[in-house]
This record gives C-alpha cells, sequence and structure tokens, in this order.
C-alpha cells in the first residue's frame, strides 16, 4: 500500500494544472492531446458529464457524452490523465441525480438539461 502512496505523491509533484469544479448535468469543453505516429495535435471533446468515479483524485475519472451526427458518443478521461491539456466549463446543469445515464434514452428537446445558476471556482488538481 506504501507503494502507490509514493507513486501518487509522485504524479502530484509533476500535475499543477486547475480545473474548474464540475459535476454530473454541466456540459465542459475537454482539450487533449493525441499522438498520431510522430506527429502531436490537441483535440476538444464537448458534451454532457453524465458521470464521476472514484475516491481519490488519481483513481477519479468522468464520463462525457455528446450526440455527433445522429449517434450518441461517450469517453471516459482519467482526471489526472498527462494528455488532457485543459478543461473549460460552458454550462451548469441542473439535475437531480450523479450518474445521469437516463440521457441514453432520450433524444431531441427531451435530452436537454436545465442551466443552472451556480459560482464557478477554480480548485486544483488534487
Amino acid at each position: 500500500m506504501d507503494l502507490i502512496n509514493l507513486v501518487e505523491q509522485s504524479f502530484s509533484e509533476n500535475k499543477t494544472a486547475t480545473y474548474p469544479q464540475f459535476k454530473a448535468g454541466d456540459t465542459i469543453t475537454v482539450t487533449y492531446r493525441i499522438k498520431e505516429g510522430d506527429k502531436e495535435r490537441l483535440q476538444s471533446f464537448r458534451g454532457v458529464v453524465i458521470q464521476i468515479c472514484g475516491a481519490t483524485p488519481y483513481t477519479k475519472t468522468f464520463t462525457i457524452r455528446k450526440v455527433s451526427n445522429g449517434i450518441g458518443v461517450e469517453r471516459i478521461f482519467p482526471y489526472e490523465s498527462p494528455s488532457i491539456e485543459k478543461i473549460e466549463l460552458n454550462k451548469v446543469g441542473k439535475v437531480r441525480r450523479a450518474r445521469i445515464f437516463y440521457l441514453r434514452n432520450l433524444s431531441g428537446k427531451k435530452a436537454r438539461i436545465k442551466e443552472a445558476k451556480r459560482v464557478v471556482k477554480e480548485t486544483p488538481a488534487e
């Protein structure tokens, strides 16, 4: 167990990025690095956060869902991933659940999430 804590501490010293605090129902844009052969580029993925899993920041992941050309696309990102360049909070959603998987069965106007009035704070990546 001590070896795991030692590795987690070494990762925390390297990562000094701050991400906005977000929860399920929020619309965010994640800009991440993609390696294609010897080239590297940035790509954005904008969608609704449908769940956040994990107890510690090093095991924490979040799932984002978007609809592209009529097909639902979900992507899971590790919170402490070195490939994540930045995270932007676009809209703050008002939902009553922590995991909003019911969005998978909805389409069109029914899949919209109400916007909440909440103050956004920058928090350091833990």
